[in-house]
Protein backbone atom coordinates (compact mmCIF):
# COMPACT_ATOMS: atom_id res chain seq x y z
CA UNK A 1 0.00 0.00 0.00
CA UNK A 2 1.33 3.27 -0.70
CA UNK A 3 2.12 6.56 1.77
CA UNK A 4 0.07 8.97 1.81
CA UNK A 5 1.67 12.26 0.49
CA UNK A 6 0.23 14.28 3.58
CA UNK A 7 1.82 17.76 3.12
CA UNK A 8 4.01 16.92 0.18
CA UNK A 9 4.19 19.34 -2.83
CA UNK A 10 7.78 17.87 -4.18
CA UNK A 11 7.08 15.14 -7.57
CA UNK A 12 10.00 14.09 -6.91
CA UNK A 13 10.01 12.93 -3.32
CA UNK A 14 6.25 11.79 -3.99
CA UNK A 15 7.53 9.46 -6.60
CA UNK A 16 10.51 8.17 -5.10
CA UNK A 17 9.32 7.99 -1.91
CA UNK A 18 6.43 5.78 -3.13
CA UNK A 19 3.70 7.77 -2.20
CA UNK A 20 0.15 7.81 -3.52
CA UNK A 21 0.27 10.45 -6.92
CA UNK A 22 -3.09 11.48 -8.47
CA UNK A 23 -1.95 11.43 -12.00
CA UNK A 24 -2.65 14.69 -13.39
CA UNK A 25 -0.26 14.20 -16.43
CA UNK A 26 -2.62 13.99 -19.34
CA UNK A 27 -3.64 17.78 -18.43
CA UNK A 28 -0.53 18.71 -18.05
CA UNK A 29 0.17 17.36 -21.92
CA UNK A 30 -2.61 19.26 -23.82
CA UNK A 31 -1.60 22.55 -21.29
CA UNK A 32 2.04 22.02 -22.81
CA UNK A 33 0.20 21.06 -26.76
CA UNK A 34 -2.30 24.22 -26.20
CA UNK A 35 -1.63 27.78 -25.40
CA UNK A 36 2.10 29.47 -24.01
CA UNK A 37 0.48 31.68 -21.12
CA UNK A 38 -1.62 30.17 -18.20
CA UNK A 39 -3.45 31.38 -15.64
CA UNK A 40 -5.26 28.60 -12.82
CA UNK A 41 -7.16 30.25 -10.07
CA UNK A 42 -7.63 27.40 -7.11
CA UNK A 43 -8.37 27.57 -2.96
CA UNK A 44 -4.97 26.76 -0.72
CA UNK A 45 -4.23 23.77 0.04
CA UNK A 46 -5.74 21.70 -3.37
CA UNK A 47 -2.63 20.63 -5.32
CA UNK A 48 -1.70 23.99 -6.91
CA UNK A 49 2.02 23.70 -5.97
CA UNK A 50 2.04 20.02 -6.60
CA UNK A 51 1.04 20.66 -10.28
CA UNK A 52 3.85 23.53 -11.06
CA UNK A 53 6.19 21.72 -9.47
CA UNK A 54 5.31 18.70 -11.76
CA UNK A 55 5.52 20.77 -15.04
CA UNK A 56 8.47 22.10 -14.01
CA UNK A 57 9.59 18.10 -13.90
CA UNK A 58 8.54 17.24 -17.13
CA UNK A 59 10.11 20.52 -18.55
CA UNK A 60 13.28 19.13 -16.77
CA UNK A 61 13.53 15.75 -19.17
CA UNK A 62 13.12 13.97 -15.90
CA UNK A 63 11.20 11.31 -18.03
CA UNK A 64 12.34 8.33 -15.26
CA UNK A 65 10.09 10.06 -12.99
CA UNK A 66 7.10 9.10 -15.03
CA UNK A 67 6.73 5.81 -15.70
CA UNK A 68 3.45 4.20 -15.27
CA UNK A 69 1.66 7.50 -16.19
CA UNK A 70 -0.13 8.57 -18.91
CA UNK A 71 2.78 10.96 -19.93
CA UNK A 72 4.86 8.06 -20.58
CA UNK A 73 3.11 6.57 -23.21
CA UNK A 74 2.23 9.63 -25.03
CA UNK A 75 4.26 11.01 -27.67
CA UNK A 76 6.13 13.80 -25.69
CA UNK A 77 9.65 13.66 -26.22
CA UNK A 78 10.66 15.29 -22.66
CA UNK A 79 12.86 18.05 -24.02
CA UNK A 80 15.25 19.45 -21.71
CA UNK A 81 14.36 23.24 -21.16
CA UNK A 82 15.51 25.26 -18.10
CA UNK A 83 12.92 26.37 -16.07
CA UNK A 84 12.57 29.50 -13.78
CA UNK A 85 10.30 28.60 -10.43
CA UNK A 86 9.19 30.92 -8.22
CA UNK A 87 7.01 30.42 -4.94
CA UNK A 88 5.58 34.09 -3.91
CA UNK A 89 4.29 32.44 -0.61
CA UNK A 90 8.44 32.42 0.31
CA UNK A 91 8.95 36.04 -0.72
CA UNK A 92 8.66 38.35 2.25
CA UNK A 93 6.02 41.12 1.74
CA UNK A 94 5.68 43.17 4.40
CA UNK A 95 6.28 46.58 2.42
CA UNK A 96 6.59 47.17 -1.09
CA UNK A 97 10.36 47.65 -0.64
CA UNK A 98 10.75 44.54 1.22
CA UNK A 99 9.33 42.74 -1.47
CA UNK A 100 11.09 44.29 -4.49
CA UNK A 101 14.19 43.37 -2.20
CA UNK A 102 13.20 39.71 -1.41
CA UNK A 103 12.64 39.32 -5.97
CA UNK A 104 15.31 40.70 -6.23
CA UNK A 105 17.56 38.53 -3.90
CA UNK A 106 15.38 35.14 -5.19
CA UNK A 107 16.84 36.23 -8.81
CA UNK A 108 20.30 36.40 -7.53
CA UNK A 109 20.17 32.73 -5.91
CA UNK A 110 18.83 31.34 -9.04
CA UNK A 111 21.87 33.23 -11.07
CA UNK A 112 24.13 32.24 -8.41
CA UNK A 113 23.25 28.07 -8.56
CA UNK A 114 23.27 28.27 -12.57
CA UNK A 115 26.65 29.67 -12.62
CA UNK A 116 25.81 32.85 -14.52
CA UNK A 117 27.08 36.68 -14.81
CA UNK A 118 24.29 38.66 -14.43
CA UNK A 119 23.26 41.20 -12.99
CA UNK A 120 20.73 44.11 -13.28
CA UNK A 121 19.46 47.25 -10.20
CA UNK A 122 15.80 46.39 -10.35
CA UNK A 123 13.75 42.80 -9.98
CA UNK A 124 12.09 43.21 -13.18
CA UNK A 125 15.48 43.99 -15.39
CA UNK A 126 17.03 40.80 -13.07
CA UNK A 127 14.53 38.70 -14.11
CA UNK A 128 14.37 39.83 -17.97
CA UNK A 129 18.09 39.11 -18.08
CA UNK A 130 17.93 35.83 -16.51
CA UNK A 131 15.43 34.94 -18.88
CA UNK A 132 17.75 36.16 -21.68
CA UNK A 133 21.04 34.31 -20.50
CA UNK A 134 19.11 31.01 -19.77
CA UNK A 135 17.89 30.86 -23.15
CA UNK A 136 21.55 31.01 -24.65
CA UNK A 137 22.74 28.78 -22.38
CA UNK A 138 20.67 25.59 -22.77
CA UNK A 139 19.90 27.09 -26.19
CA UNK A 140 16.35 26.11 -25.48
CA UNK A 141 13.19 28.10 -24.73
CA UNK A 142 12.79 29.01 -21.02
CA UNK A 143 9.79 27.92 -19.11
CA UNK A 144 8.51 30.02 -15.83
CA UNK A 145 5.97 28.49 -13.04
CA UNK A 146 5.10 31.26 -10.81
CA UNK A 147 3.07 29.87 -7.62
CA UNK A 148 0.57 31.95 -5.39
CA UNK A 149 1.50 35.15 -7.46
CA UNK A 150 -1.10 36.85 -5.23
CA UNK A 151 -0.03 36.28 -2.09
CA UNK A 152 1.83 40.18 -1.77
CA UNK A 153 -1.91 41.25 -2.25
CA UNK A 154 -3.69 38.94 -0.33
CA UNK A 155 -1.45 39.41 2.87
CA UNK A 156 -2.79 42.82 2.69
CA UNK A 157 -6.03 43.18 1.32
CA UNK A 158 -6.93 44.86 4.65
CA UNK A 159 -4.37 47.31 4.05
CA UNK A 160 -5.40 49.20 0.65
CA UNK A 161 -1.84 51.06 0.56
CA UNK A 162 -0.06 48.25 1.25
CA UNK A 163 -1.63 46.26 -1.08
CA UNK A 164 -1.89 48.56 -4.02
CA UNK A 165 1.96 49.39 -3.83
CA UNK A 166 2.95 45.40 -4.01
CA UNK A 167 0.46 45.20 -6.46
CA UNK A 168 2.35 47.84 -8.68
CA UNK A 169 5.44 46.55 -8.18
CA UNK A 170 4.26 42.86 -8.94
CA UNK A 171 2.83 44.27 -12.42
CA UNK A 172 6.08 45.05 -13.49
CA UNK A 173 7.62 42.23 -12.50
CA UNK A 174 5.14 40.19 -14.32
CA UNK A 175 4.87 42.48 -17.48
CA UNK A 176 8.80 41.94 -18.46
CA UNK A 177 7.03 38.31 -19.91
CA UNK A 178 5.30 40.03 -22.55
CA UNK A 179 8.84 41.49 -24.19
CA UNK A 180 10.44 37.77 -23.53
CA UNK A 181 7.98 36.14 -25.71
CA UNK A 182 10.94 35.15 -27.85
CA UNK A 183 12.72 33.68 -25.24
CA UNK A 184 9.99 31.69 -23.49
CA UNK A 185 8.21 27.96 -24.29
CA UNK A 186 5.89 27.97 -21.24
CA UNK A 187 4.29 30.44 -18.34
CA UNK A 188 2.00 29.20 -15.82
CA UNK A 189 0.67 31.88 -12.88
CA UNK A 190 -1.53 29.83 -10.17
CA UNK A 191 -2.90 32.08 -7.18
CA UNK A 192 -5.99 31.71 -5.04
CA UNK A 193 -7.65 35.18 -6.48
CA UNK A 194 -7.84 36.39 -9.56
CA UNK A 195 -6.97 40.23 -10.79
CA UNK A 196 -6.60 39.19 -14.11
CA UNK A 197 -8.93 41.54 -15.72
CA UNK A 198 -7.47 44.88 -14.09
CA UNK A 199 -3.83 46.45 -14.82
CA UNK A 200 -1.87 43.32 -13.05
CA UNK A 201 -1.38 41.57 -16.20
CA UNK A 202 -2.41 44.57 -18.52
CA UNK A 203 0.92 43.26 -20.41
CA UNK A 204 -0.18 39.61 -20.79
CA UNK A 205 -3.39 40.15 -23.20
CA UNK A 206 -2.45 36.21 -24.34
CA UNK A 207 -2.52 35.02 -21.24
CA UNK A 208 -5.55 32.05 -21.27
CA UNK A 209 -7.33 31.93 -18.14
CA UNK A 210 -8.16 27.98 -17.27
CA UNK A 211 -10.09 28.63 -13.81
CA UNK A 212 -13.53 27.34 -15.27
CA UNK A 213 -12.63 25.46 -18.24
CA UNK A 214 -14.15 22.43 -18.51
CA UNK A 215 -11.37 20.82 -20.34
CA UNK A 216 -9.50 21.33 -17.10
CA UNK A 217 -11.79 21.08 -13.89
CA UNK A 218 -10.39 18.33 -12.40
CA UNK A 219 -6.56 19.35 -12.81
CA UNK A 220 -6.29 20.05 -9.06
CA UNK A 221 -8.43 17.75 -6.63
CA UNK A 222 -9.14 14.49 -6.06
CA UNK A 223 -12.68 13.03 -8.41
CA UNK A 224 -15.00 11.27 -6.96
CA UNK A 225 -14.40 8.53 -10.24
CA UNK A 226 -10.98 7.98 -9.02
CA UNK A 227 -11.17 7.63 -4.97
CA UNK A 228 -11.43 3.99 -4.78
CA UNK A 229 -8.49 3.29 -6.81
CA UNK A 230 -5.88 5.91 -5.36
CA UNK A 231 -7.09 5.41 -2.07
CA UNK A 232 -9.46 1.97 -1.78
CA UNK A 233 -6.40 0.14 -0.13
CA UNK A 234 -6.38 2.97 3.15
CA UNK A 235 -10.55 3.49 3.30
CA UNK A 236 -10.64 -0.26 3.51
CA UNK A 237 -7.94 -0.34 5.74
CA UNK A 238 -9.90 1.94 8.22
CA UNK A 239 -12.84 -0.61 8.95
CA UNK A 240 -10.14 -2.29 11.16
CA UNK A 241 -9.79 0.78 13.32
CA UNK A 242 -12.04 0.84 16.82
CA UNK A 243 -13.55 4.46 15.50
CA UNK A 244 -14.87 2.68 11.96
CA UNK A 245 -16.34 -0.72 13.15
CA UNK A 246 -19.70 -0.16 13.02
CA UNK A 247 -19.88 2.19 10.25
CA UNK A 248 -20.85 0.68 6.76
CA UNK A 249 -20.98 3.79 4.70
CA UNK A 250 -17.12 5.01 5.31
CA UNK A 251 -17.01 6.29 1.56
CA UNK A 252 -20.56 8.12 1.58
CA UNK A 253 -19.53 10.03 5.12
CA UNK A 254 -16.18 10.98 3.28
CA UNK A 255 -17.73 12.76 0.18
CA UNK A 256 -20.11 14.11 2.44
CA UNK A 257 -17.63 15.70 4.70
CA UNK A 258 -14.88 16.44 1.78
CA UNK A 259 -16.53 16.32 -1.83
CA UNK A 260 -18.46 18.31 -3.77
CA UNK A 261 -15.90 21.38 -5.43
CA UNK A 262 -16.81 21.79 -8.78
CA UNK A 263 -15.97 24.18 -11.17
CA UNK A 264 -17.88 23.23 -14.01
CA UNK A 265 -20.86 22.61 -12.12
CA UNK A 266 -20.62 18.79 -12.88
CA UNK A 267 -17.23 16.94 -11.62
CA UNK A 268 -17.10 16.57 -8.56
CA UNK A 269 -13.53 16.64 -6.70
CA UNK A 270 -12.87 16.29 -3.28
CA UNK A 271 -10.26 18.23 -1.34
CA UNK A 272 -6.80 16.67 -0.99
CA UNK A 273 -5.38 18.16 2.32
CA UNK A 274 -8.69 17.35 3.70
CA UNK A 275 -9.07 13.53 2.56
CA UNK A 276 -4.90 12.79 3.12
CA UNK A 277 -5.55 14.35 6.55
CA UNK A 278 -8.75 11.98 7.33
CA UNK A 279 -6.98 9.34 6.33
CA UNK A 280 -3.92 9.72 8.27
CA UNK A 281 -5.84 10.64 11.28
CA UNK A 282 -8.34 8.36 11.01
CA UNK A 283 -11.34 10.82 12.20
CA UNK A 284 -13.72 13.49 10.82
CA UNK A 285 -12.45 16.84 11.02
CA UNK A 286 -12.42 20.04 9.30
CA UNK A 287 -8.71 19.69 8.49
CA UNK A 288 -8.92 22.03 5.40
CA UNK A 289 -10.83 25.07 7.35
CA UNK A 290 -8.84 24.63 10.58
CA UNK A 291 -5.52 24.89 8.61
CA UNK A 292 -6.00 28.85 7.90
CA UNK A 293 -9.21 30.80 8.93
CA UNK A 294 -9.86 34.04 6.54
CA UNK A 295 -9.99 36.45 8.89
CA UNK A 296 -10.61 39.02 6.85
CA UNK A 297 -13.81 37.58 5.31
CA UNK A 298 -15.08 36.80 8.23
CA UNK A 299 -14.37 41.15 9.06
CA UNK A 300 -15.87 41.75 6.07
CA UNK A 301 -19.34 39.42 6.80
CA UNK A 302 -19.24 41.30 10.28
CA UNK A 303 -19.80 44.44 8.90
CA UNK A 304 -21.90 43.25 5.71
CA UNK A 305 -24.49 40.60 7.71
CA UNK A 306 -26.57 40.94 4.58
CA UNK A 307 -23.62 39.28 1.84
CA UNK A 308 -23.94 35.92 4.75
CA UNK A 309 -28.09 35.59 3.78
CA UNK A 310 -27.50 35.59 0.05
CA UNK A 311 -24.68 32.82 -0.02
CA UNK A 312 -26.96 29.39 0.11
CA UNK A 313 -27.79 28.97 -4.18
CA UNK A 314 -26.72 32.10 -4.89
CA UNK A 315 -26.36 33.18 -8.73
CA UNK A 316 -23.38 34.56 -9.69
CA UNK A 317 -22.37 35.87 -13.19
CA UNK A 318 -19.10 35.15 -14.75
CA UNK A 319 -17.92 38.56 -14.09
CA UNK A 320 -18.52 38.60 -10.83
CA UNK A 321 -16.27 35.28 -10.01
CA UNK A 322 -13.86 36.95 -12.07
CA UNK A 323 -11.69 38.99 -10.58
CA UNK A 324 -10.69 40.95 -7.17
CA UNK A 325 -11.19 44.56 -7.23
CA UNK A 326 -9.30 46.50 -4.26
CA UNK A 327 -11.82 48.91 -4.66
CA UNK A 328 -14.96 47.35 -3.90
CA UNK A 329 -14.31 43.19 -2.99
CA UNK A 330 -17.30 41.20 -3.22
CA UNK A 331 -17.96 38.75 -0.74
CA UNK A 332 -19.24 36.31 -2.69
CA UNK A 333 -16.43 36.26 -5.05
CA UNK A 334 -14.06 35.85 -2.70
CA UNK A 335 -15.36 33.00 -1.07
CA UNK A 336 -15.72 31.20 -3.88
CA UNK A 337 -12.30 32.11 -5.14
CA UNK A 338 -10.99 30.90 -1.38
CA UNK A 339 -13.07 27.99 -1.44
CA UNK A 340 -15.68 28.42 0.75
CA UNK A 341 -17.93 28.74 -2.45
CA UNK A 342 -18.27 26.28 -5.31
CA UNK A 343 -19.87 26.11 -8.57
CA UNK A 344 -23.07 23.56 -8.15
CA UNK A 345 -25.02 24.03 -11.35
CA UNK A 346 -24.66 26.51 -14.70
CA UNK A 347 -27.94 26.69 -15.71
CA UNK A 348 -28.38 26.75 -19.35
CA UNK A 349 -29.00 30.10 -20.91
CA UNK A 350 -28.67 32.21 -23.60
CA UNK A 351 -27.03 35.27 -22.20
CA UNK A 352 -24.18 35.36 -19.84
CA UNK A 353 -23.55 32.00 -18.36
CA UNK A 354 -24.91 32.23 -14.62
CA UNK A 355 -23.40 29.61 -11.54
CA UNK A 356 -25.52 28.87 -8.86
CA UNK A 357 -22.50 28.57 -6.15
CA UNK A 358 -23.29 27.52 -2.65
CA UNK A 359 -20.79 25.44 0.27
CA UNK A 360 -19.07 22.68 -1.50
CA UNK A 361 -19.52 20.23 1.51
CA UNK A 362 -20.23 19.84 5.75
CA UNK A 363 -16.25 20.45 6.21
CA UNK A 364 -16.74 24.11 5.17
CA UNK A 365 -20.44 24.76 5.86
CA UNK A 366 -19.88 23.64 9.78
CA UNK A 367 -16.93 25.18 10.25
CA UNK A 368 -17.02 28.03 8.63
CA UNK A 369 -20.96 28.95 10.21
CA UNK A 370 -19.57 28.65 13.41
CA UNK A 371 -16.65 31.02 12.88
CA UNK A 372 -19.04 33.34 11.73
CA UNK A 373 -21.29 33.13 14.26
CA UNK A 374 -18.88 33.48 16.98
CA UNK A 375 -17.11 36.16 14.88
CA UNK A 376 -20.41 38.31 14.92
CA UNK A 377 -21.45 37.76 18.53
CA UNK A 378 -17.92 37.42 19.82
CA UNK A 379 -18.61 34.25 21.68
CA UNK A 380 -16.77 31.06 22.13
CA UNK A 381 -18.05 27.63 19.70
CA UNK A 382 -18.99 26.11 22.99
CA UNK A 383 -21.86 29.19 23.30
CA UNK A 384 -22.65 28.72 19.98
CA UNK A 385 -23.31 25.08 20.36
CA UNK A 386 -25.40 24.88 23.35
CA UNK A 387 -27.57 27.55 21.70
CA UNK A 388 -28.17 25.42 18.69
CA UNK A 389 -29.19 22.33 20.50
CA UNK A 390 -31.44 24.70 22.73
CA UNK A 391 -33.05 26.59 19.55
CA UNK A 392 -33.66 23.01 18.04
CA UNK A 393 -35.72 21.88 20.93
CA UNK A 394 -38.07 24.83 21.34
CA UNK A 395 -38.60 24.17 17.79
CA UNK A 396 -39.69 20.84 17.59
CA UNK A 397 -41.90 21.32 20.58
CA UNK A 398 -42.72 24.54 19.07
CA UNK A 399 -41.90 26.60 22.88
CA UNK A 400 -41.56 29.47 20.79
CA UNK A 401 -40.76 31.64 24.05
CA UNK A 402 -37.60 29.96 25.01
CA UNK A 403 -35.96 30.07 21.51
CA UNK A 404 -37.14 33.85 21.65
CA UNK A 405 -35.19 34.15 25.44
CA UNK A 406 -32.21 32.45 23.45
CA UNK A 407 -32.14 34.57 20.96
CA UNK A 408 -32.52 37.87 22.79
CA UNK A 409 -29.38 36.52 24.38
CA UNK A 410 -27.40 35.79 21.07
CA UNK A 411 -28.69 39.37 19.77
CA UNK A 412 -27.25 41.22 22.55
CA UNK A 413 -23.79 39.52 22.28
CA UNK A 414 -23.31 41.28 19.05
CA UNK A 415 -21.15 44.56 19.46
CA UNK A 416 -22.82 47.81 19.38
CA UNK A 417 -20.65 49.27 16.83
CA UNK A 418 -22.00 46.55 14.44
CA UNK A 419 -25.72 47.49 14.99
CA UNK A 420 -27.62 49.13 12.22
CA UNK A 421 -30.74 50.36 12.78
CA UNK A 422 -32.63 49.06 9.87
CA UNK A 423 -34.92 45.79 9.26
CA UNK A 424 -32.44 44.65 6.80
CA UNK A 425 -29.75 44.24 9.52
CA UNK A 426 -31.85 42.02 11.78
CA UNK A 427 -33.35 39.89 8.87
CA UNK A 428 -29.27 38.93 8.15
CA UNK A 429 -28.36 38.62 11.55
CA UNK A 430 -31.20 36.31 12.11
CA UNK A 431 -30.42 34.65 8.92
CA UNK A 432 -27.15 34.14 9.66
CA UNK A 433 -27.70 32.85 13.31
CA UNK A 434 -30.01 30.30 12.17
CA UNK A 435 -28.03 29.03 9.13
CA UNK A 436 -24.83 28.95 11.90
CA UNK A 437 -26.52 27.01 14.33
CA UNK A 438 -27.33 24.08 11.52
CA UNK A 439 -30.79 25.11 10.54
CA UNK A 440 -32.49 24.91 7.44
CA UNK A 441 -33.44 28.21 6.42
CA UNK A 442 -34.28 30.17 3.11
CA UNK A 443 -33.61 33.65 2.67
CA UNK A 444 -35.99 35.94 0.48
CA UNK A 445 -37.83 32.84 -0.75
CA UNK A 446 -39.82 33.68 -4.01
CA UNK A 447 -43.78 32.66 -3.79
CA UNK A 448 -46.68 33.85 -6.62
CA UNK A 449 -47.29 37.07 -4.47
CA UNK A 450 -43.73 37.93 -3.46
CA UNK A 451 -40.59 37.63 -1.55
CA UNK A 452 -41.01 35.58 1.96
CA UNK A 453 -38.18 36.96 4.65
CA UNK A 454 -37.53 33.64 5.58
CA UNK A 455 -38.66 29.69 5.70
CA UNK A 456 -37.75 27.41 8.31
CA UNK A 457 -37.99 24.08 7.29
CA UNK A 458 -37.77 20.92 9.79
CA UNK A 459 -38.86 17.57 9.46
CA UNK A 460 -42.57 18.19 10.20
CA UNK A 461 -42.88 21.93 10.84
CA UNK A 462 -42.62 24.39 8.69
CA UNK A 463 -42.38 28.36 9.82
CA UNK A 464 -42.94 31.42 7.22
CA UNK A 465 -41.20 34.31 8.92
CA UNK A 466 -41.56 38.21 8.02
CA UNK A 467 -39.30 40.66 9.98
CA UNK A 468 -40.66 44.23 10.63
CA UNK A 469 -38.03 46.76 12.50
CA UNK A 470 -39.85 49.93 14.16
CA UNK A 471 -38.23 53.27 15.11
CA UNK A 472 -38.70 53.77 19.11
CA UNK A 473 -36.72 56.39 20.73
CA UNK A 474 -34.65 54.97 24.06
CA UNK A 475 -36.73 56.29 26.49
CA UNK A 476 -39.87 55.63 25.46
CA UNK A 477 -42.09 54.42 27.94
CA UNK A 478 -42.97 50.08 28.43
CA UNK A 479 -46.60 51.81 26.68
CA UNK A 480 -45.26 53.17 23.86
CA UNK A 481 -42.99 50.22 23.61
CA UNK A 482 -45.40 47.67 23.40
CA UNK A 483 -47.51 50.15 20.51
CA UNK A 484 -44.69 49.92 18.45
CA UNK A 485 -44.44 46.60 19.01
CA UNK A 486 -47.92 45.64 18.30
CA UNK A 487 -48.08 47.78 15.21
CA UNK A 488 -44.68 45.98 13.86
CA UNK A 489 -45.90 42.38 14.48
CA UNK A 490 -49.69 43.38 13.51
CA UNK A 491 -47.84 44.44 10.21
CA UNK A 492 -45.87 41.44 8.91
CA UNK A 493 -48.46 39.03 10.64
CA UNK A 494 -50.97 40.65 7.98
CA UNK A 495 -48.57 40.74 5.06
CA UNK A 496 -47.80 37.03 5.53
CA UNK A 497 -52.03 36.20 5.58
CA UNK A 498 -52.73 39.05 2.77
CA UNK A 499 -50.33 37.67 0.25
CA UNK A 500 -50.97 34.09 1.04
CA UNK A 501 -46.85 33.09 1.87
CA UNK A 502 -47.89 30.04 3.68
CA UNK A 503 -49.90 28.47 0.49
CA UNK A 504 -46.99 27.34 -0.85
CA UNK A 505 -46.60 24.73 1.74
CA UNK A 506 -50.15 23.29 2.10
CA UNK A 507 -50.27 19.81 1.92
CA UNK A 508 -46.84 19.08 2.02
CA UNK A 509 -47.44 17.04 5.13
CA UNK A 510 -45.96 19.65 7.38
CA UNK A 511 -47.37 21.72 10.21
CA UNK A 512 -46.97 25.45 8.88
CA UNK A 513 -46.65 28.35 11.68
CA UNK A 514 -46.73 32.21 10.44
CA UNK A 515 -44.09 33.74 12.68
CA UNK A 516 -44.00 37.50 12.77
CA UNK A 517 -40.67 38.84 14.17
CA UNK A 518 -40.39 42.88 15.75
CA UNK A 519 -37.09 44.75 16.39
CA UNK A 520 -36.16 47.87 18.18
CA UNK A 521 -32.83 47.19 19.36
CA UNK A 522 -30.04 45.25 19.68
CA UNK A 523 -31.77 42.65 22.10
CA UNK A 524 -35.76 44.20 22.26
CA UNK A 525 -37.11 41.83 20.25
CA UNK A 526 -40.71 40.03 19.62
CA UNK A 527 -42.43 37.68 17.91
CA UNK A 528 -46.27 36.74 17.25
CA UNK A 529 -46.94 32.82 16.15
CA UNK A 530 -49.91 31.28 14.33
CA UNK A 531 -50.43 27.91 13.07
CA UNK A 532 -51.81 27.83 10.14
CA UNK A 533 -54.26 30.72 8.79
CA UNK A 534 -57.48 29.99 10.98
CA UNK A 535 -55.97 28.69 14.12
CA UNK A 536 -54.21 31.28 16.68
CA UNK A 537 -51.92 29.68 18.93
CA UNK A 538 -53.20 30.72 21.92
CA UNK A 539 -49.78 32.52 22.99
CA UNK A 540 -50.08 36.23 22.20
CA UNK A 541 -47.04 37.87 22.23
CA UNK A 542 -44.10 36.30 22.84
Amino acid sequence: MKKLPLGIQNFNEMITGDYVYVDKTRDIYNLIRGAKYYFLSRPRRFGKSLLLDTIGEVFQGNRELFKGLWIDDSDYDFAKHPVIRLDMSNIPNKTPDILERSLFEELNACIQREKMNVSGTESAVLFKRLIENLREKYNQRVVVLIDEYDKPILDHIDDRETAEANKKVIREFYGILKSMDPYLRFSFFTGVSKFTKTSLFSELNNLKDITLDEDYTNICGIPINSLDYYFGEHIKNLEKHKRFKDIHNIRERILAWYDGYSWDGETKLLNPFSLLSFLDQKKFSAFWYASGTPRFLLDYIKKQPESFSGLKNAEITENMLDAVNLDNIMVSSMLFQTGYLTVKEIPTTQHTPVYLVDIPNFEVRDAFNHHVLSSLIERDDEYTGRAKLAIDRALRTSDLQQMLTILRGLFASIPYELHVDAEAYYHSIFYAVMTVLGFDIDAEVSVSTGRVDAVLDLDDKVYIIEFKFERCPANASEEDRQKHFDQALSKAMDQIKDRGYHKKYAGTGKTVYLAAFAFLGRDDIEMRCEQDVAKHLDRGSI
